[in-house]
């Protein structure tokens, strides 16, 4: 077959175009550090290697996700501690106030003190975040929670539901905590609470001064007998009622509350018996509760299960109890009864409110804990996505450098060959 110079110059031409590409994807190669530098190097690989990518993607959104969950997490532990501290503080105080040899005065000066942090309570009950949005309203962060009304009671704006944020494929977390969970709520298990406070005989309570007493009782506990008795977990009142032929003269009521009502048929009374003071116990629905001072005509002494639907937890409803009672002179028998029968309730209040903080702020804990277990799993998660994507598309260098020498010498060879085959001519011999 003849060949003909035009022949050997395209296939010369040819041979160095194919050496040039190759050394040049090489070349690609090593400067990308990437073996598959377009997906027809190796379409299987970087099919996966996308996969893979998109991965490694949701995993790093998880992990930005569980950042801003432990910034918060970590603000509301940080106010829960706080919190704590204010409890005890103002328990504290509340001791302190409680003793016989204080004087009005020195109980206003306490009263004082107990307003200091009630104001920080409320403070840290309308925290933000940084981006002003409040920590302790659910979803409607974009006003205080607690507002002080117009009768100067806090109430809460916010609602019941917990923001949550997904920090893992299978886990959506609580990133914080309600108000009514934390300053409106007691444990479960918190026990019965006994109050001085008149209702309207429908379960009602009677508003300021309507709703004391008018006599000197005061009471101690209640205590727990039997958890097991029969009412145990129901509510109950003790009204006084007088009797001429008592000797104290009065008789008392101990009153089932069913319903959302005070019952005043039969149905409702629980015991009753005459009233004879100097540390009389009653006892009912497996409590027990001890009676001292001279009732008045329709006195009465709540018992009733903490935050429930009867009596409801408040820390601040407490707070501001408690120093209405210390502000106020107990200039008669009558006052110093109240001034005693509240601290009593007040303090019972604190140590529920205390152990509610404290159980809230263990479980703000024990989430920044699953944080960091969460964590470490993304982390290994990411450590398996990144060997995945080496093994896919990364270069072996040791590999390419080799395939570069040998392209090099490859392609010298070609142009070599090519200065050769064109200086053959006939021409030259004759």
């Amino acid at each position: 077959m003849r060949i003909s110079t035009v022949t050997m110059f395209e296939q010369s031409t040819a041979s160095m175009n194919r050496q040039q590409s190759d050394l040049m994807k090489v070349s690609q190669q090593i400067a990308s550090g990437r073996r598959v530098v377009n997906p027809s190097d190796d379409p299987q690989a970087a099919s996966r290697a996308v996969g893979v990518d998109q991965a490694k993607a949701v995993t790093e959104q998880y992990s930005d996700s569980r950042v801003s969950a432990r910034n918060s997490l970590s603000q509301t532990e940080s106010i829960l501690n706080s919190v704590s501290d204010a409890v005890t503080s103002a328990k504290t105080l509340l001791i302190q106030a409680s003793s016989d040899t204080l004087s009005d005065v020195d109980r206003e000066s306490i009263a004082s003190e107990l307003k200091g942090v009630y104001e920080t309570m409320l403070g840290q009950a309308n925290a933000t975040d940084g981006n002003g949005r409040y920590l302790f309203g659910g979803y409607k962060d974009n006003a205080p929670p607690f507002v002080k009304s117009a009768d100067g009671s806090v109430e809460y704006k916010g609602d019941s539901n917990v923001r949550e944020q997904r920090v893992d494929a299978s886990r959506l977390i609580p990133a914080n905590d309600n108000g009514e969970t934390i300053f409106k709520s007691v444990p479960s298990g918190a026990g019965y609470i006994a109050e001085s406070v008149k209702t309207d005989g429908q379960g009602m309570r009677l508003t300021a001064d309507e709703a004391r007493n008018d006599g000197t009782v005061t009471f101690t506990g209640p205590q727990v007998s039997d958890v097991n008795a029969e009412g145990y977990g129901e509510n109950y009142r003790i009204v006084f009622t007088e009797n001429p032929d008592a000797d104290s003269g009065f008789d008392y009521q101990v009153q089932r509350f069913e319903e959302d009502a005070w019952l005043t048929d039969e149905g409702s009374l629980v015991s009753e018996g005459e009233y004879t003071g100097a540390g009389q116990q009653l006892s009912f629905g497996g409590i027990n509760i001890t009676l001292e001072g001279e009732p008045a005509e329709e006195d009465e002494i709540l018992v009733a299960q903490s935050g429930g639907d009867v009596r409801g937890a408040d820390l601040f409803r407490t707070m501001e109890e408690a120093i209405r009672v210390l502000e106020n002179p107990a200039d008669d028998a009558t006052k110093k009864a109240d001034l005693r029968n509240t601290l009593n309730t007040a303090m019972r209040d604190l140590d529920n409110s205390l152990d509610n903080v404290l159980t809230v702020r263990a479980s703000a804990g024990a989430r920044l804990n699953e944080l960091d277990v969460i964590d470490a799993v993304g982390g290994n998660r990411m450590l398996n996505y990144e060997q995945t994507l080496s093994d896919l598309v990364d270069l072996d260098y040791a590999e390419a450098i080799s395939e570069y020498s040998l392209r090099q010498v490859g392609m010298q060879a070609a142009q070599k060959a090519f200065v050769d085959i064109k200086g053959l001519s006939l021409f030259n011999y004759m």
